[in-house]
């Protein structure tokens, strides 16, 4: 059997059992969760659909048949039917009421007259306090908001209701409608009231009931329906009805009654995964003397020359296996050669840069040295400044051609002995744009563009030829503009004697924060007298430090 083969078959055949396997049981388990919460949910329904209909027959069959018979209330409802307008009849029935609701528990008590026109009543008002129950107090008729059915609603609280005859001597002279507040806390689940389409209450606190009301307009004729309600699927079954366009619906978060299965599920996944990863791993160590080792080996060669930048070599025997001593055998050749080419490019890109430099240089014996003092004196700042190696190497080589742009100007120009004329300065200082022309066609010159380009850009933006200012001007710019002013200063020119190191240094000083970047001139400052060793020091003919005026680099 051919080696790929025979890996393939060690590392799919555990794998495809193990995932035939846990599909099935996941199909199980899922079917056998839903079933259970299906069952509770229903189950709950129930429950509490029996306990309110216990509680509004054990009213009917107690309380309103002895509530009926009362004696007091017959003899005051029959004076109130003869007199209608009698304060004093009316005050006499919400006694009577108020003594009844309180003896018998009721939140809500109303006589209506023989024509079934509310006359007189009482109701409990809502608990101030979390421990309190209020007292009855005589209810404002014109409140009343009254439907046929069995709820009853005033001023937002809605109760359920029941109603008896009353009767005297045969004779009818109205009727007692008692009840008690509709309370939602009661149910187990979450619950709306409807009526007609427009929800009356719900123990959904956090839902407003327009919501409500336009997400269940699809459930009016449906004994069961699903709709979407802020990002959750729900479901919506009737409980009851009360007559008079009132119904009782159950709403069920299908997401939220979910989320124990999913939990489930969740750590069922969770114990396949790890299974799954054990005999991953058993798979593995089968197959790693002939396959896993070696290309690890070979991947970590690849991601640490990322890193590095270097192309190791293996040492020894990879594998015994041949194709993989072949794919060693060419990494290693392929290696070597990297190497190589790697070494003699940056040898040849050394002496390129260095030669450029020393190009310029050549065509002004008072320029001779120059890009190489800048470039000395600006890795000097660079390193006080303690910038990483990647970056002083940067600033080295940037400065090394800053002023590569000046291979292109006319020798008469850059060894003029005298001032130059406004015509053939705005020529000298296109020198920064033309050393960018020359160094950007080349790819491995784009780190030092900038440096060549903006090293004489002032710090208040008076420089050319951009003129930028500031944090705008890039840090490597900033550093060799003032390397190369101080070396332009205190080196010998055609034009005039170079300065002494103390008057370019009070020079810097004087216009830091105008042409110079403060903070680089200072650190400039505070480099040792060794470091600045090597370059002239000369004195006034007077031996005094002459005027501070601003000083163009070379």
């Amino acid at each position: 059997m051919r080696f790929r083969t025979r890996a393939f078959l060690i590392c799919f055949i555990p794998f495809a059992i193990l995932l035939s396997a846990s599909f099935w049981m996941i199909q199980r388990f899922v079917q056998r969760a839903v079933r259970d919460g299906v069952r509770t949910s229903l189950r709950e329904s129930q429950t509490a659909i029996s306990r309110v209909h216990a509680k509004s027959n054990l009213q009917n069959s107690r309380f309103l048949k002895v509530a009926g018979e009362n004696s007091a209330l017959k003899a005051g409802m029959q004076l109130l039917v003869s007199h209608p307008g009698s304060e004093a009849a009316r005050r006499t029935v919400e006694d009577q009421l108020l003594e009844l609701g309180e003896h018998m528990g009721f939140d809500f008590l109303l006589v209506l007259g023989p024509n079934g026109a509310p006359i007189a009543g009482v109701v409990r008002p809502a608990a101030t306090g979390a421990a309190t129950v209020s007292a009855l107090v005589p209810l404002e008729i014109a409140s009343l908001e009254r439907g046929r059915g069995d709820l009853l609603i005033n001023r937002g609280r809605t109760f359920q209701v029941a109603s008896i005859p009353v009767d005297q001597n045969e004779e009818n002279l109205g009727s007692l409608a008692v009840g008690e507040f509709f309370d939602f806390s009661e149910f187990t689940t979450a619950a709306v009231l409807i009526r007609n389409g427009r929800v009356i209450a719900s123990n959904i606190s956090d839902i407003p009931s327009g919501e409500l009301e336009a997400m269940l307009q699809g459930c009016a004729e449906q004994p069961e329906c699903d709709f979407r309600l802020r990002g959750a699927n729900w479901i919506s079954l009737p409980m009851q009805s009360f007559g008079g366009g009132y119904v009782l619906r159950s709403l069920e978060n299908v997401d939220k009654a979910m989320a124990p299965v999913q939990s489930r599920l969740r750590n069922l996944f969770i114990s396949v995964a790890l299974i799954s990863v054990l005999v991953a791993l058993l798979c593995s160590l089968a197959a790693s003397r002939s396959i896993v080792e070696p290309i690890a080996a070979v991947v970590s060669h690849l991601r640490n020359a990322v890193r590095t930048g270097v192309l190791p070599e293996f040492e020894g025997k990879p594998s015994s296996t041949l194709e993989i001593r072949e794919l060693a055998d060419s990494y290693n050749r392929a290696a070597v050669a990297v190497r190589g080419a790697g070494e003699k490019l940056e040898s040849a890109y050394t002496e390129f840069v260095g030669s450029l430099a020393n190009a310029l240089d050549a065509r002004d014996r008072y320029t001779s040295g120059h890009s190489w003092r800048v470039s000395e004196l600006s890795c000097a700042i660079a390193r006080a400044m303690h910038l990483s190696s990647e970056h002083i190497e940067r600033i080295r080589i940037g400065a090394l051609l800053h002023d590569i742009g000046k291979i292109g100007m006319a020798d008469r120009l850059l060894q003029k002995p005298g001032d130059l004329t406004d015509e053939e300065f705005a020529i000298v200082k296109d020198h920064p744009l033309i050393g960018r022309r020359i160094l950007e066609g080349v790819e491995g010159f784009s780190p030092y563009l900038d440096a060549v380009a903006l090293h004489h850009e002032n710090w208040d933006g008076t420089g050319y030829p951009m003129g930028k200012s500031a944090d705008e001007i890039p840090m490597d710019a900033r550093i060799i503009h003032v390397a190369d002013a101080y070396d332009a200063m205190t080196s010998d020119r055609s034009y005039r004697r170079g300065m002494t190191r103390e008057r370019a240094l009070l020079i810097l000083q004087k216009h830091a924060g105008t042409q110079y970047d403060p903070e680089i001139v200072e650190v400039f400052a505070s480099l040792p007298r060794e470091v600045l060793s090597w370059l002239p020091v000369r004195l006034d003919a007077s031996g005094e430090v002459g005027s501070l005026a601003p000083v163009e680099a070379g």
